[in-house]
């Protein structure tokens, strides 16, 4: 998570979505960092407990930004990204699946290590299914995304690759793919929202 204080605006890192290139490119921007173990700290906990220290601290209360990622190729980034060879023979590995078993893993109702990779739709969302991001892009809409960073920290801004997963074939069969859009059915609600949306939807909020 990154704040700008100056500009009110507060960057909620979701897991997949080019969050280090952002980081890498906007922490010499911002006030506040959060990093590793922090870095990813979700829209709820920002709006209970991060928003009223900056305001009651700063008088301040950042509008929360984030990026939102079609969640069939979000999944298959954590798929790849735990396909890595350095953890070969680790309980996180995925190198051993395929990605249908991997996306089957994700939904069931007790994942293993390696396939709790919690949801996107939780993490943009409060316990009640409310959307708590003000300004949220689609990872899709990169160009959009990069010029309203542009003009809200009046800087040029250019986001560089950055821990790239490895490019390993990761199919998914239309059955499987069904069986993950009914699990996650509020997830590729919120994603087809959004893009009916252009891609950025403006949610204000209190």
């Amino acid at each position: 998570m990154l704040i700008f204080l100056s500009r009110e605006l507060a960057f909620l890192a979701t897991p997949k979505t080019g969050t280090t290139a952002v980081e890498m490119a906007l922490k010499p921007h911002a006030e506040i960092v959060f990093a590793r173990n922090r870095k990813h700290i979700t829209a709820q906990r920002y709006m209970n407990r991060v928003r009223p220290f900056l305001t009651q601290t700063f008088s301040a209360a950042p509008e929360p930004l984030a990026v939102m990622r079609n969640p069939v190729d979000q999944i298959r980034s954590w798929y790849r990204y735990r396909s890595q060879p350095r953890l070969d023979g680790h309980r996180l590995s995925t190198k051993t699946l395929t990605f249908d078993q991997f996306a089957l893993e994700v939904i069931s109702d007790d994942p293993p290590p390696r396939a709790q990779i919690g949801s996107q739709f939780t993490f943009l969302t409060s316990d009640h299914g409310a959307l708590l991001i003000q300004h949220l892009f689609a990872y899709e809409r990169q160009l959009a995304f990069r010029d309203f960073l542009s003009d809200r920290l009046r800087q040029d801004i250019n986001l560089k690759p950055k821990n790239v997963s490895p490019d390993v074939p990761a199919p998914l069969s239309l059955e499987v793919e069904a069986q993950l859009r009914a699990t996650r059915a509020d997830e590729f609600a919120l994603y087809d929202r959004l893009m009916e949306a252009d891609g950025y939807l403006v949610t204000p909020q209190e």
